[in-house]
């Protein structure tokens, strides 16, 4: 294994250990919250999924097996997403009444709801691949009182094609040879490409949310989301009964 002495506390053994039964359980929280809460979409849950993977196969970093790994992340992400459902189901359009910063925006919850718009109920599946989508459409769904059993029947299969399936897929990419041996030998400094790629992505959202949100101060543009705009936002029932085709 390449070590970097210099930075002891990057050593995987070193994090493995000070994580000890926790680190999957990290991991799931991640995934969870991810999906489950506003601002999770600060978290670039595809990466840590296939890393996840990765590690299973190549360090046994969790101490369990694949399935278990799979299982308990897709578990974490479908309760997320019911989660997700719930806030925007009882909170209402209530739930988008809020200043604009780098945490919330008027146009993440916009884009979410094209999506919906396009694809109609089946976006809560396709949600699970594409970053910030993620994490604002259980929320979105919830808002517009999709259909409680529908929402909970695609979370589910979004859970288990995302969560099961790219960790399953890190875990595949172990077995080509070179992508093992590179991963055996240098796993400190992926581990550090992906603590500092996670760190990058997570500033890059909250500041460019924050510059964007100054310059609409400066040019005199409103920043907050008052009721009226939050209940524009809230998604009609048909949105969720659309195919895809319908778009076309």
């Amino acid at each position: 294994m390449h070590s970097l002495a210099l930075i002891p506390w990057l050593d995987p053994e070193t994090i493995i250990s000070a994580a000890g039964p926790w680190a999957l359980l990290v991991v799931c929280l991640i995934i969870f919250a991810e999906t489950g809460l506003l601002i999770g979409f600060l978290f670039p849950g595809d990466t840590l999924l296939i890393i996840s993977g990765l590690l299973t196969h190549t360090n046994d970093v969790f101490g369990v097996n694949i399935w278990v790994v799979c299982s308990l992340i897709a578990l974490a992400a479908f309760l997320g997403g019911e989660v997700g459902y719930y806030i925007g189901h009882k909170g209402g359009p209530a739930v988008f009444e809020r200043k604009e910063s780098g945490i919330f925006s008027k146009r993440n919850v916009e884009r979410t709801n094209a999506f919906f718009e396009r694809f109609g109920g089946i976006t809560v599946i396709l949600a699970r691949f594409v970053p910030i989508v993620r994490t604002f459409a259980p929320v979105a769904a919830g808002v517009g009182h999709m259909p409680w059993r529908r929402y909970t029947l695609y979370n589910l299969i979004g859970a288990l094609l995302w969560g099961f399936g790219l960790t399953m897929v890190g875990y595949l990419i172990a077995y080509i040879p070179w992508v093992r041996d590179l991963v055996t030998e240098y796993i400190d400094i992926i581990l550090l490409i992906a603590v500092g790629g996670t760190a990058l992505v997570v500033a890059y959202h909250y500041f460019s949310e924050k510059w964007k949100s100054r310059k609409e101060a400066a040019s005199g543009e409103k920043l907050e989301t008052d009721a009226a705009e939050a209940r524009d936002l809230a998604l009609e029932p048909e949105v969720f009964d659309k195919r895809p085709e319908d778009s076309q």
